[in-house]
């Protein structure tokens, strides 16, 4: 079955977005959806994809021309990841999501003009590839539970621990890694680290091998008495915690794009499915059981729409708050595991072959409830504004 589905819904006089779509579009089925089953089959994309995503211009579009990006708006970033996981490359549009919608945010924001101008080049370019490294193996989304340390040493911090779960951490060239500069202050004593990957103490765990988004490379990694310049540093030592409560709901917002990308997806691979398949003489898509189930997702896809445009528009005028963003993520990532769901079980015993692409998309929409801040982390964060602590 192709995974070919209808692009998603632009604003007509939207020109710029437009000419990007069907640019993005172009290079995601000549490039990029070829190869794509054997990467999956391989459970790793190779490294030059993202020096063929920066060719195409496809990494940081949304950041200022002086970096070698197209300036292109902020809705032109969100448009790439939504058509990568409707077209059921979610294992590619996570990967993507970290590097430019994630990484590169809170170097453009927080870091100096060294620092930009010495990474946001190759990041456009894809000559260097990028990650964030927050989650330890005992700490989970408890993020002050951190044990990762960074000790000043003169003009030099060391920095020792592990991370674990880092997206892109088996290709990056340069990670973000918060850490520990005051062990006993709590949340008040993380620092954030830009760490080159070539750095002598530095390593990669093997590749973790997951349920689903193969293609997606995931890894642990380890910091052995890593040396890192003062330079290192992004923002002020101390303001790790702050800098990530900034950032986190541009995450969380990139995953509640992908969220409706993957379910519009799964919703188009079904019509077609029910639409083609006979049982008892007739289509299955006759039955009055499969059109109630499809009116119920297609419902619940437009509601969540809905709340994506809304919070979007908000981001965009800066005020999209911490509470904003983790309803926007339980909403639409919950909604899109229930409709997947629905969706795999109108292909019947087919659902569960990998010979249909509705598998895939019902493995690899799993972790989206879980990364980012769990479903739960999420229920805590709307509570305490309705409710206080």
């Amino acid at each position: 079955m192709s995974t070919t589905a209808t692009p998603i819904d632009i604003t007509p006089d939207n020109e710029e977005l437009e000419l990007f779509r069907d640019m993005v579009l172009r290079f995601l089925e000549q490039e990029i959806i070829p190869h794509y089953e054997q990467w999956e089959a391989d459970h790793l994309m190779p490294r030059d994809v993202w020096n063929t995503l920066g060719e195409a211009g496809m990494l940081l579009v949304d950041f200022p021309e002086q970096y070698g990006a197209a300036a292109a708006s902020f809705d032109v970033c969100q448009m790439i990841q939504e058509e990568m996981c409707r077209l059921g490359l979610h294992g590619l549009g996570t990967g993507y999501n970290i590097h430019s919608n994630i990484v590169a945010p809170y170097i453009l924001n927080i870091g100096t003009d060294e620092q930009k101008d010495q990474w946001l080049p190759p990041m456009v370019s894809g000559e260097v590839v990028t990650a964030i490294a927050m989650t330890e193996p005992g700490a989970g989304s408890d993020l002050a539970g951190m044990r990762t340390s960074a000790i000043r040493d003169g003009d030099e911090y060391v920095i020792n621990g592990s991370k674990t779960f880092i997206t892109n951490g088996i290709h990056a060239d340069m990670v973000i890694v918060c850490a520990k500069t005051a062990p006993n202050a709590g949340s008040k004593g993380i620092s954030l680290f830009m760490i080159d990957t070539s750095l002598d103490g530095y390593a990669t765990g093997k590749k973790i091998e997951k349920m689903g988004q193969h293609s997606s490379d995931t890894a642990e990694l380890f910091f052995d008495n890593v040396r890192v310049p003062a330079s290192a540093l992004l923002g002020e030592e101390g303001k790790g915690f702050i800098y990530l409560m900034q950032e986190l709901p541009r995450e969380r917002l990139g995953c509640a794009v992908q969220a409706i990308g993957h379910a519009q997806g799964a919703l188009d691979l079904t019509a077609a499915y029910v639409t083609e398949r006979k049982a008892f003489g007739n289509s299955v898509s006759q039955f009055q059981n499969t059109r109630f189930k499809l009116a119920e997702v297609k419902t619940e896809l437009e509601m969540c729409r809905a709340l994506l445009e809304k919070h979007m528009a908000k981001f965009s005028q800066g005020k999209m708050t911490v509470e904003d963003a983790a309803m926007l993520k339980l909403a639409c990532t919950e909604m899109q595991l229930r409709m997947v769901n629905e969706c795999l079980q109108l292909f019947g015993g087919y659902g569960y072959t990998d010979e249909y692409p509705i598998s895939r998309f019902y493995r690899d929409a799993r972790v989206q409830t879980i990364y980012a801040g769990s479903s739960e982390i999420m229920k805590e964060v709307i509570a305490r504004g309705v409710v206080g602590r």
